[in-house]
């Protein structure tokens, strides 16, 4: 697949770099996104994955 962008890329007159950053830059997001997740402590994650029942408490007491 990545030959078949290499040489869609390289018919392009003159624009032949610019997806090749973008789609560099596009892949190391979402490396770096996936390192940062693997990396984060697990009390932290399920801190993160009930804020959204904290929420709905708050929200029903203000209604």
């Amino acid at each position: 697949m990545f030959k078949f962008i290499k040489q869609y890329t390289e018919t392009m007159t003159g624009a032949a770099v610019y997806p090749m950053i973008s789609l560099l830059i596009f892949f190391l997001f979402f490396i770096v996104l996936l390192v940062l997740v693997k990396k984060m402590r697990k009390d932290r994650i399920t801190e993160l994955s009930n804020i959204p029942f904290d929420n709905v408490e708050t929200t029903e007491l203000n209604s």
